[in-house]
């Protein structure tokens, strides 16, 4: 058994928020007593809104819950409401709630800031603490304290204002009813097995319909089967005949193109023959212009000219031995250039076609790394990395949602398998009870019957009763002696009397009311001969009327099982038979369309909060990136500096190091310019000296020995001044060098800077309002599908009424079209003078005259 052992409270109601005011819960009994406003009913407040998370009624949303922070003279007061007390397994915890009321310009804010429960490892010793939401933590601690939600908020902790809940009204009485009992659940259980029935019917219709239409498309493929073997039999004699025709025609094409051959050679020989006789006449005119172009005719003998020819023709065959030779050459190279250029060409399809595969896995890399992104982000699997992706990444991503996959199946598996086996146990039960209530049903309706019956004859019974105390109240009973004293005597004198009186006259007196019965039993005789001649309608008529009275037995049954589930969708009232149907379709409709307006809504909540989602992971990356470049450009700017200075700096230090780099520039250019300026200045000494013998400074004329040692001190001079140019050169060199290497870091700088100090907390500014509105937008999602909840459960409620609705409807037709039926039977039963009386009722009485005559 759970038990509450202590609880702090601090800054709730009149709790100082300054001081913890701790409050020990005794065994058995603890009574808390105390003046008005003394904080009894807050610390009954502090135990429900611990353990269930509910604010106590008429606190205004929290804020005339936790300390006025006006009271306290702050713009902002804490409250905390710590709990600890014992599970059902006997483990301690503490659960721990705080809050925060804020005074705005305009209104007060409430908010609830940490949710907590702490908890001890049994292995260690060491404090455990875990954070909730507070829907999570209103789920939690009812769970560990093994009571429902319900039993500690209306029974348990309830509060003086909504002590009285059990007068509330009805529909209210039974929702607080069924859930500190669970009954919804078994409710909800029978209406699902019930729906599954309803769908295993419908599809057991269906595959009914598909299987007769199966057996159609079975019937029509062996007619089609038989039409095709027909049809491939008229094929084959086709293909047959179409094979005999094909010899033919090859045979009269092979003779044809023979012809066309003969005649195409016939053409090319003529063709020849034109040619050669035109060249023929050519030549012919050709050698008559040249013989008569000749200035002279060759004198020289047929040896000399026979010697020249040969010559000439060995002169022609040498230059075609060259030709061919060159034409070789020329078919070689042309031969080469052909396979180098089908080499190119090859190489050139090979080369696009290498390019198309790397374009082709490109895009196929880029679809697989939106896919990963996608899939990731919408089932929630983690942290993605940036574009592109690697092998090993992609694998990675890839093995991480196959496990997730497979996780997932198997929980997947594992719940079908638990709904099989509690829809199995449910089923079975559902049968037991059917069957119970199938027998007690009946037993029900046999002692209804009965009773009916002892009843009627207990009426019966009292109204016999009344009339035989009734006609003894009229009589007097000194009245009656004295009658019946003059009766005896007119008995004693009727006595005598019939001693004397006639016998055959009262026999014809009986004779002839014997007559009037026989008259009488031949009436009744005809009349049972007649019903017997109705008898159809007769039985048309018992059947109608068993009709009728089942019709209106089922309806009332119908109607007295649904009444309360009708008062309470329709607000209290109960309406007609004939007006249910209307009634509860209208209050189908405006509940259907709130739900539907509020699914509307939450969708449009969920889709506004996966956009904040979404925002705030870009707003994420974005920040990731940032700081990503801004650690780039610090490692870049610490090896710059290192590598410059030669030492480890910090990157802080940096506009120091510059301003001592240009001071150390600056410093270098004077000692430059001031050396340079004196080996100026005293580099024409020697040669004024040489040329004038005298002093170039103060014109003083030298001896020659004092003008060898002036000339001697100036060379060393020089000699000692261009050295030390060129060391403050090389210095000058080097001061530049370190400043403008230091110079061309400024931008980079100045970029980190600007990262560090604004685009950074910028980007972190802009993530927290994010986060802000992602929490305002999470509120009212939860907000709309608690609503929506309660809503789909109004609308479940009405949606169950339908059916039993549309059966009532259909009795109330029945009955208005079997009541004019029946009336319309009894009519013409009474038209023809025999009432609407049985041939049972005909036979009591004929066999009735029959004992009387």
């Amino acid at each position: 058994m759970s038990t509450v052992d202590k609880m702090l409270i601090k800054g709730i109601r009149s709790f100082d928020p300054e001081n913890k005011n701790v409050i020990t819960f005794f065994k058995p009994l603890t009574l808390i007593v105390g003046s008005n406003g003394a904080g009894k009913t807050t610390i009954i407040e502090c135990l429900k809104l611990s353990c269930t998370g509910e604010l106590p009624p008429n606190s205004r949303s929290g804020h005339t819950f936790v300390h006025d922070p006006k009271v306290a003279g702050e713009t902002e007061t804490k409250g905390q409401i710590k709990l600890r007390f014992k599970t059902a397994a006997g483990k301690d915890v503490v659960c721990i709630r705080s809050f925060q009321l804020t005074q705005k310009a305009s209104k007060m804010e409430f908010k609830a800031i940490e949710s907590v429960l702490q908890t001890i490892n049994p292995h260690t010793g060491e404090k455990v603490c875990l954070s909730y939401r507070c829907a999570d933590m209103d789920r939690e601690i009812p769970a560990l304290m093994g009571v429902s939600k319900a039993i500690l908020e209306n029974v348990i902790f309830v509060h003086q204002d909504e002590s009285n809940w059990p007068l509330q009204d009805p529909s209210t009485l039974k929702k607080k009813f069924d859930d500190i009992f669970s009954a919804t659940r078994y409710t909800k259980a029978l209406e699902v097995i019930k729906k599954l029935h309803k769908d295993q019917a419908q599809e057991i219709k269906t595959f009914r319909l598909k299987l007769e239409n199966l057996q159609t498309l079975k019937d029509q493929a062996y007619r089609l089967r038989d039409s095709i073997a027909q049809d491939q039999e008229k094929s084959d004699a086709l293909k047959t005949q179409m094979e005999d025709l094909k010899t033919n025609i090859q045979a009269v094409e092979n003779k044809i193109l023979r012809t066309e051959t003969s005649m195409v050679d016939l053409r090319k020989l003529q063709e020849q023959i034109s040619t050669k006789a035109t060249a023929r006449s050519t030549y012919f005119t050709l050698q008559q212009q040249q013989y008569a172009a000749l200035s002279e005719e060759n004198e020289d003998t047929d040896e000399e000219l026979k010697e020249w020819q040969t010559k000439f023709e060995e002169k022609i065959a040498l230059l075609e031995t060259k030709i061919a030779k060159l034409e070789r050459e020329m078919n070689d190279e042309y031969a080469k250039s052909s396979l180098l250029s089908e080499t190119i060409n090859d190489s050139t399809r090979e080369i696009g076609k290498l390019q198309a595969e790397a374009d082709a896995h490109m895009s196929v890399k880029h679809e697989r790394d939106s896919a990963i992104r996608t899939i990731f982000n919408k089932h929630n699997l983690g942290p993605v990395p940036d574009a592109p992706f690697t092998n090993d990444i992609a694998m990675n991503l890839t093995n991480r949602t196959k496990a997730r996959l497979s996780n997932l199946e198997d929980d997947l598996q594992e719940k079908k398998k638990t709904n099989e086996t509690q829809l199995e146990f449910l089923w079975g039960r559902y049968l037991k009870v059917n069957a119970r209530y199938s027998e007690v049903d009946g037993q029900i309706q046999s002692k209804k019957e009965s009773k009916i019956g002892v009843l009627r004859r207990i009426k019966d019974k009292e109204n016999e009763r009344d009339a035989a105390e009734t006609e003894l109240s009229r009589h007097n009973l000194a009245r009656i002696d004295e009658r019946e004293r003059h009766l005896q005597i007119e008995v004693e004198r009727k006595t005598i009397a019939l001693g004397e009186r006639d016998y055959d006259l009262i026999i014809s007196q009986k004779r002839s009311e014997i007559y009037t019965l026989d008259h009488k039993i031949k009436a009744l005789h005809r009349e049972k001969d007649n019903i017997a001649t109705d008898a159809d309608d007769r039985v048309k008529l018992e059947l109608k009327k068993d009709e009728l009275e089942k019709c209106k037995k089922k309806l009332k049954k119908i109607y007295d099982e649904h009444k309360d589930k009708f008062r309470s969708v329709l607000k209290g009232r109960l309406p007609h038979e004939k007006d249910v149907k209307k009634e509860i379709t209208q209050a189908f409709g405006s509940v259907d369309s709130e739900y539907n307006d509020l699914n509307s809504k939450s969708q449009e909540a969920e889709q506004q909060l996966k956009l904040a989602q979404m925002k705030i992971d870009a707003a994420k990356s974005h920040l990731a990136k940032l700081q990503k470049v801004l650690d780039a450009k610090r490692k870049h700017l610490n090896s710059k500096l290192q590598s410059i200075a030669k030492v480890s700096v910090d990157i802080n230090a940096y506009p120091k190091i510059l301003k001592d780099a240009m001071d150390e520039r600056d410093k270098q250019t004077n000692n430059f310019s001031y050396a340079k300026g004196m080996r100026q200045m005293y580099e024409p000494f020697e040669k004024v000296a040489r040329q004038h013998h005298k002093c170039p400074c103060c014109d003083r004329a030298f001896t020659p020995d004092e003008e060898d040692l002036f000339v001697k001190k100036q060379r060393t001079t020089g000699t000692s001044t261009a050295e030390r140019l060129k060391v403050l050169a090389e210095n000058l060199s080097v001061a530049e060098d370190l400043f403008n290497q230091l110079d061309n870091l400024r931008v980079i700088y100045d970029e980190y800077v600007k990262l560090e100090k604004e685009t950074i907390p910028l980007a972190e500014k802009d993530l927290e309002q994010l986060s802000a509105d992602k929490s305002e937008k999470e509120q009212i999602s939860d907000d709309l599908v608690s609503v929506l909840a309660q809503v789909k459960m109004d609308r479940d409620g009405v949606e169950v009424l339908l059916r039993p609705v549309d059966t009532i409807d259909r009795h109330v037709q029945e009955i208005q079209e079997l009541e004019p039926q029946v009336k319309d039977l009894e009519y013409k039963l009474d038209s023809r003078g025999q009432g609407v009386k049985s041939v049972d009722e005909i036979q009591l009485e004929l066999i009735s005259v029959q004992r009387a005559r």
